[in-house]
């Protein structure tokens, strides 16, 4: 795309996200990403029914037309992530994270890898009973790229929620973190799927290695540009070019992580977290902390606008069928069963020596909301005749996780949360 075609195609989603946002906040008023995905999907049904009864409009071929120019998967994991994940990851208090340190790190690890499993066994079972020629590995890939909770949806929905400090710290540092582990896990996967492929063998130490390298690699390169930042930080008093330091610092740390082949979204959290509690603390001022406060809280609130927007209108995009609709309705229920025995199962472990707020199993299995990265993962599957299954299952999930939990997400807190504690 020229430089001209991509100021144009960005005029037209912050101008839709503006219209968007002004009739859900005059009359909807439902959380702004909830607002922005059901806004999408109504235009997009409308769309499409307009576009059946007048063919000649051809909406669906100008809307997937756009779709393709924006390559989600592009745009968003190699643009918008890491200044979402950053401006996330810059407002949570990392003390209440390190109180919570063993739950975060279990429901981000063990979690995330129990979720991915069970959700391929039971997707491999149920597809297959429904006549899909679908392999383990395919739903191994499924399971990967939907267990994982989406910190862009999840912090999103916290925004307007009231759950309790406890539990909303451990919803927020999950899913910063399984975000990380997740996207590892299905690189690792889908490089497996392309060594049989092409016949080359891909060892379990191999595997390993990856891991470790992409996890470890991704953490050490967050602390250590969080803190070179830090340095230079303290070393000035003036807001604008404080502000301009924290959006190099993602865009230098994103680059870096992709030429080290290192998690990116690991890298620019840490980062974050750095910044956001040891760089305010101690190296900035009342008037810097709120112009990079407003800064990134503005930044976050037009990148999520456009992302959700996209997210509605990507379902013009899909192929579907009853077939593939009964797969979808089915993989909802099984992504939320896996949530719920993931979630149970390290709160009862971990329960044996702390104990956790009432109600927490129920929240945290219902706030687990998935978004955009999904949706861009499933987009970035090389071509193959389950990719069309795989997508729209995501899109289903994603699209049930957002709207219907997102939605009710409140109403399960009231009825599981002791009021002393909510």
């Amino acid at each position: 795309m020229s430089i001209e075609s991509v100021l144009h195609l960005s005029a037209v989603l912050v101008t839709l996200a503006a219209a968007f946002g002004y009739l859900n906040h005059r009359w909807l008023r439902l959380p702004r990403t909830v607002g922005f995905v059901i806004i999408a999907l109504f235009t997009s049904f409308a769309g499409l029914m307009i576009d059946a009864l007048v063919p000649s409009l051809g909406f669906r071929a100008a809307v997937r037309g756009v779709l393709v120019d924006i390559n989600l998967h592009d745009t968003l994991m190699k643009g918008m992530l890491g200044f979402l994940l950053f401006a996330g990851a810059l407002s949570v208090d990392l003390d209440d994270l390190l109180k919570r340190r063993w739950a975060i790190s279990m429901l981000a690890t063990v979690g995330t890898l129990t979720g991915t499993l069970l959700v391929s066994v039971l997707t491999y079972a149920g597809w297959r009973a429904l006549g899909f020629d679908v392999s383990w590995l395919q739903c191994l890939i499924f399971g990967a790229l939907i267990s994982p909770t989406d910190p862009i949806a999840v912090l999103g929905v916290l925004k307007k929620v009231a759950v309790p400090r406890t539990l909303q710290a451990k919803i927020a540092g999950e899913s910063l973190f399984n975000d990380g582990i997740g996207v590892v896990t299905f690189t690792v996967l889908v490089g497996l799927g392309a060594g049989a492929a092409s016949h080359d063998s891909i060892s379990a130490v191999a595997v390993a290695e990856l891991l470790f390298t992409e996890v470890v690699g991704g953490i050490t390169l967050g602390l250590l540009t969080g803190y070179l930042t830090f340095r230079v930080m303290r070393q000035v008093d003036e807001h604008n070019l404080e502000v301009l330091m924290t959006l190099s610092l993602v865009m230098v740390t994103s680059a870096v992580a992709g030429q080290l082949h290192v998690s990116g979204p690991l890298a620019v959290v840490v980062a974050g977290l750095f910044i956001g509690n040891h760089g305010v603390r101690f190296a900035m001022s009342t008037n810097t902390r709120e112009h990079i406060e407003t800064f990134w809280s503005l930044l976050d609130e037009i990148l999520n606008s456009v992302l959700f927007l996209i997210i509605g209108f990507e379902v013009v995009a899909l192929s579907l069928s009853g077939r593939v609709g009964l797969a979808v309705g089915l993989a909802i229920p099984v992504v939320l069963a896996a949530r719920f025995v993931s979630v149970a199962g390290s709160i009862t472990l971990l329960g044996l020596v702390r104990t956790f707020t009432r109600g927490a199993i129920p929240v945290l299995t219902w706030g687990g909301l998935r978004g955009g990265i999904s949706v861009a993962l499933a987009l970035s599957l090389p071509p193959s005749p389950t990719k069309d299954l795989l997508l729209a299952a995501t899109y289903g999930v994603v699209v049930f996780s957002i709207v219907v939990q997102g939605l009710t997400i409140e109403s399960v807190v009231r009825r599981t949360v002791p009021t002393t504690e909510a």
